[in-house]
């Protein structure tokens, strides 16, 4: 039975002659393990630069939040001092305002022997001196007038009575109310108008 052989395969004992395309493939695939070999070593070393600088900077960002993480810290306590020195001593300025205040009323009681007018001018004296005390401490009174518009975030309205004035508004003032700094200390109490 006879064979068919590949006519570009070579004969047993039969020498052949590379082609230059063959050659050249030979030549390429002798020189890629130096190729190779080469790769890994500058690919080894640029990834050591890389993890060498990547260290660097994850070393700096750990030591700023550390150092954020202590400035916090700081302004943490800072701001608990300040309340406390603030719930401690926030009513001082307003209790040196009053100090004199005391003191005039003392003095007036120390006068045995005071005629009425003597006596009603140092209590108006007093009075002045507790009303400087207030405005240095911004301690304003809250006094409606009879027919003012009733504001129910300062005034307190005891009952209704019928008046003159619109229906809602304030017929009578019975008592002063007083704010700090636009914070209500104690509403007015009033009476309201009711409807005839």
């Amino acid at each position: 039975m006879a064979t068919h052989a590949d006519p570009n395969k070579p004969l047993d004992g039969e020498m052949t002659e590379n082609t230059p395309e063959q050659a050249q493939h030979n030549t390429v695939e002798q020189d890629q393990p130096e190729i190779l070999a080469q790769q890994p070593e500058e690919s080894s070393a640029d990834l050591a630069t890389e993890l060498a600088q990547a260290q660097d900077k994850v070393s700096q960002y750990y030591d700023q939040l550390l150092r954020a993480k202590a400035e916090m810290e700081n302004i943490r306590r800072r701001a608990e001092d300040d309340v406390s020195k603030a719930r401690k001593f926030g009513t001082e300025s307003f209790a040196e305002s009053l100090i004199p205040v005391r003191d005039s009323l003392e003095a007036a009681l120390a006068q045995t022997e005071q005629s009425t007018d003597v006596w009603k001018e140092g209590v108006e004296t007093t009075l002045r001196q507790l009303n400087k005390a207030f405005e240095r401490n911004s301690l304003k009174e809250v006094a409606p007038q009879a027919g003012d518009k009733f504001d129910p975030h300062l005034h307190q309205a005891i009952s209704a009575v019928p008046s003159e004035f619109e229906e809602g508004a304030v017929a009578q003032l019975l008592q002063k109310g007083y704010t700090i700094s636009d914070r209500v200390l104690r509403p007015a109490l009033v009476m309201v108008s009711a409807p005839k």
